[in-house]
């Protein structure tokens, strides 16, 4: 978008993400389970970026007496594929810390491991949800010494509710490593239906997750059209280190290819902490709007955050976002940029910095954008064959579901999509 800048001298620091290391001009040290490896080599502290291939290098030049320095940062994900991760330091933990029962026994094994980093929500057939028995109540002690335990029933409630779950886990001799985990699923009159699965564990040496999924099934009170909404919260925490990560997900369709997804993470490495916040919105008619927001800053008080916007229909429509950066003296830096694309083929540059550049231009160039879902309806139902096939309550004749849809209006963040 504007010419290059040119270069300073450049203080190196490498952040490893995933295979476990630190360099801030010193010795290497290990971290705890941040899955997703990326290579980043910058100057400052830099933004950890979302996976993406991502050049650039920026110039931020304050008051040489205060801070002078280039910010270059290269980001290189380790494969194509969105949310590719390679094995977290999780597992082996739990491998270590988690017995698994005995062949001879009949006691649950641990389907639980702990969650990695950006591998958004899984399908119901990862999970192996399995409600097939009813009313049990066993547990059990191992050969090493460890215990488990399995439960499961039935809870019924009024306008036909039913849900049916199974609760399992386990914990070694010593207790200082334990694993829980619980299938559930719900049903009544209306038509809801859901699937859902916690796990939770922890390890001998403090290290600690949470993995929570849901899928549902529902008849929009609005529009009347069948909508399957997904979500999944993951987190974990380092025992030994300051060392943690929260992500939440959740994705909605309906039967017309109305479609919305997002995710809110956040985590702490060491002296940096973190935050991304991103959201796709497609209408089913052709209608897109995306967005991204990510913003970091070190315990010395250095922050830095990369956010744009775009929204087109029928090939027409904008783009537009900002990179900043704020010193601990409250010096900032920041460059502005938009695009304006008018489905001629002619779009429209424009973009400015705190450093006093500018541009100004249209162009002959070929506007891309994604007007559909690579995942929409017809996919989330192909992979949702256990939710479609929750049997509820017989409804006995003349009963009718109450249908209680509260106010006249669906709240301001919960309107429906623009037919």
């Amino acid at each position: 978008m504007a010419a290059p800048l040119s270069s300073g001298k450049l203080k190196s620091v490498n952040v490893g993400i995933g295979m476990g290391f630190v360099e801030l001009g010193r010795k290497k040290r290990s971290v705890f389970g941040i899955g997703g490896y990326w290579g980043v080599k910058c100057c400052s502290l830099g933004f950890i970026g979302s996976g993406k291939c991502i050049e650039k290098c920026e110039n931020w030049k304050f008051d040489t007496k205060k801070i002078s320095h280039s910010y270059c940062v290269k980001v290189q994900a380790s494969s194509t594929m969105p949310f590719a991760s390679p094995k977290s330091q999780f597992v082996s933990k739990q491998e270590q810390f988690f017995p698994r029962c005995a062949p001879r026994t009949s006691g649950p094994q641990s389907h639980d491991s702990p969650p990695k980093r950006d591998t958004g929500i899984a399908n119901e057939k990862e999970w192996g949800i399995d409600m097939s028995n009813e009313n049990v109540n066993e547990s059990g002690t191992n050969e090493d010494g460890s215990t488990w335990y399995r439960k499961s029933g039935e809870d019924i409630g009024e306008n036909g509710y039913r849900c049916r779950w199974t609760k399992m886990g386990g914990q070694s001799h010593d207790g200082t490593s334990e694993w829980k985990e619980m299938w559930w699923e719900k049903s009544d009159w209306t038509g809801y239906k859901e699937l859902g699965v916690e796990k939770s564990g922890r390890n001998a040496e403090g290290d600690s997750w949470l993995e929570t999924w849901q899928e549902v099934l529902h008849q929009d009170e609005w529009s009347n059209l069948a909508r399957i909404e997904r979500s999944a919260q993951k987190q974990a925490k380092s025992g030994s280190e300051n060392v943690g990560w929260y992500e939440n997900w959740s994705e909605k369709y309906d039967a017309k290819g109305w479609t919305e997804k997002g995710a809110h993470k956040y985590g702490r490495l060491d002296e940096q902490s973190w935050w991304e916040k991103w959201g796709e919105q497609y209408d089913g008619r052709g209608s897109v709007l995306k967005w991204t927001d990510k913003w970091a800053e070190s315990e010395l008080g250095t922050k830095w955050g990369d956010k744009w916007e775009e929204k087109f229909f029928g090939g027409i429509g904008s783009r537009q976002g900002e990179t900043w950066h704020a010193s601990p003296n409250s010096e900032r830096w920041s460059r502005t940029w938009g695009e304006e694309h008018f489905g001629n083929g002619k779009v429209h540059k424009y973009g400015k910095s705190t450093t006093g550049e500018s541009w100004d231009m249209v162009m002959d160039e070929k506007t891309y954008y994604e007007a559909e879902p690579h995942y929409g309806w017809a996919d989330v139902v192909g992979d949702s064959s256990q939710l479609f096939s929750i049997q509820p309550r017989e409804q006995p004749p003349g009963v009718y579901p109450n249908m209680d849809f509260g106010s006249s209006m669906p709240p301001d963040d919960e309107s429906p999509p623009t037919r």
